[in-house]
C-alpha cells in the first residue's frame, strides 16, 4: 500500500527526472523473466543522485518511525536494497543486515549477513516489488532464525495482482513510496508519455505475461 499520496507523486517525479524509472510504449523491455514491458525500473541509479538518495532515505525513515516504533533491527535484501537499507538503518540509528538471494557456497555459508535474534522487531527494505516472490522469500529467510518481521518498507511497486496476491496470502504488511499508477500519473503531467498510451500502460500492468504477444 502506498504510505502518503503527497510522498508517491514526490517520489515517482525524481525518480523519472533521473531516468530510475523509464518508459517506452513503443520499443518495450524485456524484463528477465521475459517479460515484455513498457517500463523498467532500475532504483540503483538513486544512489548517485544525492537528493534523490536522501529523499528516499529520508521517507523511508519516516514511515519506519510512524509505522513500527518499536523496530529493533533493519534488513535488506540483496542486492538492490543494501545501500538504502544501510542508509535507513544509519539514519535510525539501528543495527543493519541483509539477506542474501541464495545461501552462500563457501565460507560460513550464510543466507543472512550481520546478526539479527530470534525475537527481534525487523522491518525490511525492498527496492523494487514486481511479482514479490523474492521479496517474500527474504522474509522466509528471517522467519526462519525466528525474527520478528513488522513489515516490509519499499521504493517502488508495479502493483502487479500477482504482488498484491502474494503478499496477502504471505500476510506481510508492505508500505511502498510509490507505484505503478503514480508514476504513470506523473508521467503523462511532465509529458514523458502521451495521454494516449495510457490504456496500453493499464492493459500491460493487468496482464504483463501476455502483454506485446
Amino acid at each position: 500500500m502506498i504510505y502518503c499520496d503527497n510522498m508517491a507523486h514526490d517520489a515517482a517525479e525524481k525518480l523519472l527526472e533521473i531516468k530510475a524509472v523509464k518508459l517506452n510504449v513503443a520499443n518495450p523491455f524485456t524484463w528477465a523473466s521475459g517479460i515484455k514491458s513498457p517500463i523498467y525500473c532500475d532504483n540503483r541509479k538513486t544512489l548517485s543522485y544525492p537528493e534523490v538518495r536522501n529523499f528516499l532515505k529520508e521517507s523511508m525513515a519516516k514511515i519506519i518511525r510512524e509505522k513500527y516504533p518499536d523496530v529493533q533491527v533493519i534488513a535488506g535484501v540483496a542486492t538492490g536494497a543494501i545501500a538504502i537499507g544501510a542508509l535507513v538503518a544509519d539514519k535510525l540509528g539501528l543495527p543493519f543486515i541483509y539477506i542474501r538471494s541464495s545461501q552462500k557456497d563457501h565460507g560460513l555459508q550464510n543466507k543472512i549477513e550481520g546478526v539479527v535474534k530470534a525475537g527481534e522487531k525487523t522491518v525490511i527494505i525492498e527496492d523494487l516489488i514486481s511479482t514479490g516472490m523474492s521479496s517474500l522469500a527474504a522474509v522466509a529467510a528471517l522467519r526462519d532464525v525466528n525474527a520478528d518481521i513488522l513489515g516490509m518498507v519499499a521504493i517502488y511497486t508495479y502493483g502487479l495482482p500477482v504482488a498484491i496476491e502474494n503478499f496477502k496470502n504471505d500476510g506481510c504488511v508492505l508500505y511502498t513510496l510509490t507505484d505503478y499508477d503514480t508514476t504513470i500519473g506523473a508521467a503523462i503531467k511532465n509529458k514523458y508519455i502521451a495521454p494516449e498510451e495510457m490504456d496500453t500502460l493499464k492493459e500491460w500492468r493487468n496482464n504483463p505475461s501476455e502483454w506485446h504477444k
